[in-house]
């Protein structure tokens, strides 16, 4: 398939950039983008969340009253998960979230997304992206040439680019990666992509192999 290659100034060049079928074409499987997604998320939780159980609890052990003839309840301890400053009954505890993905499993995520969001016409193939200086104006003045002022946009590069890098880093929404770091979440996540058309070649050799 081939696609419309853009100045950073969001003019068609009238250059066409030619990508595989077998990667931005073929009819996406969402549960695999499900799966990739949940992994990405749940990779990302620190885990480290804890309550008090009731050997943690600050308090005395000491039997409250005598266990018949109160007329009330047996109480045995003042860190009873029902009394206000107990304990709490089956609490979180620190657990790691992340699991497993097969590697296959993985790049259809990915060929998935970039198929969809081909098919819905939200990614744009620049025909190069450079800055002499780290200049934020000058990245927004390229995100707004693509209505993507402030939408959440994802930028494609074939390498770091420092320049690049600073100038996006203060642009809410706004991500920069290389083809090689390129993930399922990022391309579901943004509502654009934009694509630099050396980055093309590195990016369909990843998801190739």
């Amino acid at each position: 398939m081939e696609l419309e290659i853009y100045s950073t100034d969001g003019k068609a060049t009238g250059k066409k950039a030619k990508l595989s079928d077998a990667i931005f074409a073929i009819e996406p499987n969402d549960h695999a983008i499900w799966l990739d997604v949940k992994q990405h998320l749940a990779n990302k939780r620190q885990g480290t969340h804890k309550t008090l159980e009731k050997s943690e609890v600050s308090g005395s052990s000491k039997k409250l009253h005598r266990q018949k003839g109160t007329g009330g309840s047996r109480k045995g301890s003042i860190k009873n998960p029902l009394f206000k400053g107990g304990a709490r009954i089956f609490g979180p505890k620190p657990r790691d979230y992340s699991f497993k993905l097969n590697r296959k499993v993985k790049d259809l995520a990915r060929r998935s997304a970039l198929s969809h969001k081909v098919k819905d016409g939200s990614i744009k193939v620049l025909d190069g992206m450079s800055l002499g200086t780290p200049k934020t104006k000058e990245f927004a003045g390229i995100l707004r040439s693509f209505e993507l002022g402030m939408r959440k946009a994802l930028v494609v590069v074939p390498a770091v680019d420092e320049n690049i890098r600073l100038s996006s880093r203060n642009i809410p929404g706004a991500r920069v990666i290389t083809a090689s770091e390129l993930s399922t979440y990022d391309i579901m996540n943004a509502n654009g992509v934009l694509i630099v058309k050396d980055a093309i070649a590195p990016l369909e050799a990843t998801l190739t192999k």
